[in-house]
């Protein structure tokens, strides 16, 4: 037996034993270290996720990290004892899209770890054994424990395309804007400039390696690339606005109310290449997991609050607090 946080509809949020059971073929178990808690998170317990997108009853939490303690048969017995994190989509592995590496655009309909299969919001986790990627046996699991939205930024990062010394805009001075910016960085970014009008991220911004930070109406353009991970309404249009002609746009956020909505004569007159992100890929999750394996990025600054599973819904209303600032919220076992 285990306990598990299982939202059973929108509000009703409780911890609950639940048998571990078997585990079927190329299934691996893995305990539970840490797991996130992000906006998406929020909108499950709210209600206001899209209905396509979330099927109740739920165990959340598709941003985890933990140790292997058991597989099934077809499942590589190598993997036990080892510390790892794993992709949320159940890709089919065998559409053109999942052959073609884009397994975040698998045909086979939308199927994510803690939204439509229980998430790690529980002392066990158990998903196919083919999406786990292993950790280092000196990683820190905690930090670990970002990796999901590092690989979602990853994969932005990886479709910007970034030339080394390119003058680079991250719109969005959250934890998924500084996970960007630690990833451009490493990739040889020149001028860095994070945008944001909370002032108070500006320090942190620079520790990610910013070099400038600028409310959104200081913002002057001409950037070689911009990556949008705000997620507000009017943030990309102000990401193609401040692309020079020929750049790269990349749009991440997904603003819950959009008021400044992109017009085609936006894109047009700009003559950027505009770039879309949903999720991440095999590739970018590769790409997050070696460049944490390898010192380039820390996502362990970013966070700032944790929680054990009892306190699951103070930890949600602590995400949900805007009058005080909220890094990465946590939760273990």
């Amino acid at each position: 037996m285990g306990r598990a946080v299982r939202i059973g509809e929108p509000g009703v949020l409780a911890v609950v034993e639940e048998e571990v059971g078997g585990l079927g073929w190329g299934e691996a178990l893995v305990a539970v270290a840490w797991a996130g808690i992000c906006g998406s998170d929020l909108e499950v317990f709210q209600g206001t996720r899209p209905a396509e997108f979330v099927r109740y009853p739920v165990v959340p939490g598709h941003e985890w990290s933990g140790t292997v303690v058991r597989v099934g048969d077809g499942a590589d017995p190598e993997l036990v004892g080892r510390k790892v994190v794993g992709e949320g989509f159940r890709n089919c592995g065998r559409c053109t899209a999942c052959r073609e590496g884009d397994t975040s655009l698998c045909s086979a309909g939308y199927d994510e770890t803690g939204f439509t299969q229980p998430g790690a919001w529980a002392d066990h986790l158990k998903l196919p054994a083919r999406l786990l990627h292993p950790l280092p046996d000196e990683a820190d699991l905690r930090a670990a424990a970002l990796l999901e939205p590092a690989a979602c930024m990853a994969s932005a990062v990886l479709k910007a395309d970034l030339r080394v010394g390119e003058s680079v805009a991250v719109i969005g001075g959250g934890t998924l804007g500084l996970l960007a910016t630690q990833l451009l960085a490493a990739a040889g970014a020149g001028h860095l400039v994070v945008v944001d009008p909370r002032a108070d991220r500006a320090e942190p911004a620079k520790a990610c390696g910013a070099t400038d930070f600028r409310a959104p109406d200081e913002l002057d353009g001409g950037f070689d690339v911009v990556l949008e991970a705000a997620g507000a309404s009017g943030t990309g249009r102000l990401a193609v606005r401040s692309t020079r002609r020929g750049g790269r746009t990349v749009l991440t956020g997904i603003a819950p109310e959009e008021h400044e909505p992109l017009a085609p004569a936006d894109l047009v007159g700009a003559a950027v290449t505009v770039h879309t992100v949903f999720g991440a890929s095999t590739s970018a999750w590769a790409h997050a997991v070696r460049a944490f394996a390898t010192g380039h990025l820390d996502p362990a600054p970013l966070i700032t609050h944790e929680f054990v599973l009892d306190d699951a819904e103070q930890a949600l209303r602590a995400l949900a607090d805007r009058s005080v600032p909220t890094g990465k919220v946590l939760l273990h076992p």
